[in-house]
């Protein structure tokens, strides 16, 4: 079974984000989407510590200590971007202005709850930020994850069994094996990579799957 690389999966999640959308990238994985956005297309990128405008991961030797992003990752400024206060890119985020968020996940459920700040272990580090507030305030929700954890538990489930961080707000989920829809009518497999069959995604997947007719097979 061949996997999508984690720059393959932010590739493919660039595809799908149009022209003059307002985005946030969450910490983690989905920070690499922005390396593979279109120069061609205008898409504004947010962060929530209050950067609007953001381009790619500058060149090794040209970061620069004031321009990080909320994970305090190094970012460049486009042409035209700005940064501002903490508490007016809150208000972005709460007051519905992100057409898209994309996140990484430890469970996402069959009808969209999302559990990504924490595993509820006793000694885990909750890291929540503001992936609640993205996770309602955004008109989409895009989830970016392995589609399995490494002890080769499916992270898409029927029920989450770590804590929330929204309910009902996943719209997509993109993994290394597949870009999975959720309907109203339950997940809905849209695209399946590397040739993997539908049959053995669903042997992967304990939740019950929908193969679209519009589904390609890459």
């Amino acid at each position: 079974m061949q996997k999508l690389t984690r720059d393959e999966m932010a590739k493919r999640v660039a595809q799908d984000i149009p022209e003059g959308a307002y985005v946030n990238l969450g910490i983690g994985l989905p920070t690499r989407i922005a390396n593979y956005l279109p120069a061609d297309k205008e898409i504004f990128l947010h962060s929530e510590n209050g950067l609007l405008g953001m381009g790619p991961k500058p060149q090794k030797g040209e970061e620069d200590p004031e321009l990080i992003n909320a994970g305090k990752e190094y970012v460049t400024l486009l042409p035209g971007g700005c940064y501002f206060h903490h508490g007016d890119s809150f208000a972005m985020m709460r007051g519905g202005h992100l057409d898209i968020c994309v996140l990484g996940a430890y469970q996402v459920s069959a009808s969209g709850d999302l559990a990504n700040w924490s595993t509820g272990a006793p000694d885990a580090i909750p890291a929540v930020g503001g992936a609640m507030d993205l996770a309602i305030g955004a008109r989409q929700v895009f989830v970016m994850m392995d589609h399995l954890t490494r002890d080769g538990e499916c992270k898409l489930v029927n029920s989450c069994s770590y804590p929330l961080t929204g309910i009902g707000c996943v719209s997509r989920i993109y993994t290394d094996l597949a870009v999975i829809d959720i309907t109203p009518d339950g997940p809905v497999v849209r695209e399946i990579f590397n040739g993997l069959s539908f049959e053995e995604l669903q042997r992967l997947t304990p939740v019950k799957l929908t193969f679209s007719q519009l589904a390609q097979s890459a």
